[in-house]
């Protein structure tokens, strides 16, 4: 099915290079589409150009929305690739389930979540979401079948945990949920003045709070290199009523201009660092894991030219001084933004050959695409994490060089080796394609 009028971009929108054109999945027993190059299309929620094919089309993916089967003993779900991550919520928490892995939105597809290999703030108890991964389906250009498991076809299953959806198109999948007692967190926010109290704080959660999480103030690190808060919490054992997040009004269109000035980000950062907060309390799982979700369109605030999204891992080894160099360089530059997240993750091998979760610090920030100015800031950040034996993620990248990319993610080449060929990126175009 052909669609008209529909709107695809990547969450950082940058301007679209071309129009788009796409073409609608909605049936499992459906063929292949005709159309060369293709990419495979969930909800656009990925920050880069993974998710963009300026040279091809959009095989929208939404369309394969259903559950297929549930087991209520083991959790085990089987469901279509373009079923949300709020779907499933929404279905499954009154049950008493909840996604294994979550990212910092509820509104990506199944098939995104695997293609990205997303993690969350429980990643040093539970890792990436492709470890809860059981089994898959892709489907391939020269009309082929590939189910997929750690069993079964078990290269063409690595491959595409974290592949980027460029394997073929996933169908279904399979993934076990986890059992939770009901919607309410037991959260608690703690006041951290160094990246040795972060490090300690988060050593001190690891056994304790299967979710944790920082936020930094990245424009006013202080004397050791981060002020900020610390987010640590539980599913409550003692379930109380509690609401979920209140839907707010976004922006009703995009701004010439991004509505974030160095000013206001350094005012936001700090009252937000002082605002008087409970330091513990039950809150609506929305609440603890999808603050922004409530805020209808919130990209739209960084003007019409969008924005970047840099993240990195940097290993533990060099992590303090990799971390301090990084955050001293923004704020050097000025350019920190007010969403600036800091996150240990735990010592679990990749779940995929291209799954950016490792053993490190793993490092967040939004910037307002100003240009070269942007460009240069996020050039030298690059050399920072290169130079800590570090890696930026590709789902959050828009402008890496290949030459980063390609030492950072050394199983690139064998990625390629089972890239479906009527299947491509924009980001695989410059990281790869271009190269060979």
């Amino acid at each position: 099915m052909t669609i008209a009028g529909a709107t695809y971009r990547s969450w950082g929108r940058p301007p679209a290079k071309a129009e788009p054109k796409a073409i609608r999945l909605r049936w499992r027993d459906e063929g292949f589409p005709v159309a060369r190059p293709v990419l495979p299309y969930g909800n656009g929620r990925s920050y880069g150009d993974s998710c963009l094919a300026g040279e091809g089309t959009f095989v929208d993916l939404r369309g394969l929305d259903r559950f297929i089967a549930f087991d209520e003993e083991t959790g085990l779900l089987r469901c279509e690739s373009g079923v949300l991550l709020a779907d499933i919520l929404a279905h499954f928490v009154p049950r008493g389930w909840f996604v294994p892995v979550t990212p910092g939105t509820q509104f990506v597809t199944l098939g995104g979540a695997i293609a990205n290999d997303v993690h969350g703030k429980n990643h040093h108890r539970a890792g990436s979401f492709g470890h809860h991964v059981r089994s898959l389906e892709l489907l391939r250009s020269d009309g082929t079948r590939i189910v997929c498991s750690l069993e079964e076809n078990a290269d063409w299953f690595a491959a595409t945990i974290g592949g980027c959806g460029l394997t073929g198109i996933i169908l279904w999948a399979e993934v076990t949920l986890k059992r939770v007692p009901g919607p309410a967190v037991d959260a608690e926010a703690l006041r951290f003045s160094s990246i040795d109290e972060f490090l300690e704080l988060s050593r001190a959660s690891h056994n304790s709070h299967e979710y944790t999480v920082a936020w930094i103030d990245a424009l006013s690190p202080g004397k050791d290199g981060a002020r900020g808060v610390f987010f640590r919490g539980n599913f409550a054992v003692d379930q109380r009523q509690v609401a979920a997040a209140r839907k707010k009004p976004g922006l009703p269109f995009t701004p010439p201009v991004s509505l974030l000035s160095k000013r206001t980000v350094k005012v936001f950062n700090a009252v937000y660092y002082h605002w008087p907060r409970r330091s513990r309390g039950h809150v609506h799982y929305e609440r603890y894991f999808y603050p922004l979700d409530a805020v209808a369109n919130w990209n739209r605030v960084f003007g019409t030219r969008g924005f970047y999204q840099y993240q990195c891992v940097v290993p533990n080894g060099d992590a303090v001084d990799a971390i301090r160099a990084l955050i001293a360089r923004v704020s050097k530059a000025g350019e920190g933004s007010f969403l600036s997240v800091l996150k240990v993750f735990g010592d679990h091998k990749p779940a995929g050959w291209l799954s950016f979760p490792r053993p490190g610090v793993t490092l967040a920030l939004d910037f307002p695409d100003r240009g070269e100015e942007t460009l240069a800031l996020l050039d030298a950040l690059d050399e920072i994490t290169a130079e800590a034996g570090g890696a930026v993620y590709p789902a959050k990248d828009a402008r890496m060089k290949a030459v980063d990319f390609q030492r950072s993610f050394p199983f690139w080449r064998r990625l390629e080796r089972y890239r479906d060929p009527a299947i491509c990126s924009d980001f695989w175009r410059r990281v790869v394609v271009s190269q060979i």
